[in-house]
């Protein structure tokens, strides 16, 4: 495939456009933000209408209190929600780990080689490859082996002729 590489003046005047949209964007999202602050605040927060005798202060600032009192419970209850909430999941993220296993699997070549040169590299060069693996394999054949009766005898015979002097002289005798 022949690309063609995109020349650096294109490349900056596309790269001017992104960030000319991305400020318009961003510019946008900055006003809204405050239009919905605004609307907000005059839904949530009336206008303060001080009353002039201390009485009515004291009422206002208990109804306030209350209301405090009130967001407070609110958002005690979150946060413990939210630590729940975090706690579950890092104990989901230890169990996945704990699934995958601990070690990161290595990636594997690919090769290819047919059945015959996998036999040739298992075997070496000097066999020959054949898919029959048992003709490869050596013939053993089991010997027997007879003992004479003559040597087999009786054990306590051989012991007594060989003990003392006369028997170990006999003994390298025969052996050599």
């Amino acid at each position: 495939m022949n690309r063609k590489k995109m020349t650096s003046s294109r490349r900056h005047h596309l790269k001017s456009l992104l960030l000319s949209i991305a400020f318009g964007l961003m510019d946008a999202e900055a006003k809204q933000l405050v239009v919905s602050k605004e609307a907000h605040m005059s839904e949530h927060c009336p206008a303060l209408d001080l009353p002039g005798s201390t009485q009515e202060l004291q009422e206002l600032c208990k109804k306030l209190h209350q209301q405090i009192d009130n967001i407070d419970e609110e958002r005690y209850d979150l946060e413990a929600k939210v630590a729940k909430s975090n706690k579950e999941i890092e104990d989901l993220k230890i169990k996945v780990v704990d699934l995958q296993g601990k070690f990161k699997k290595p990636a594997l070549k690919k090769v290819r080689m047919s059945a015959d040169a996998m036999l040739q590299a298992l075997l070496g060069s000097k066999h020959k490859v054949s898919m029959d693996l048992r003709a490869n394999l050596k013939q053993v054949k089991k010997e027997v082996k007879e003992e004479s009766a003559e040597q087999v005898g009786d054990w306590r015979k051989n012991i007594e002729d060989k003990a003392g002097m006369d028997g170990r002289k006999k003994m390298f005798e025969s052996e050599a």
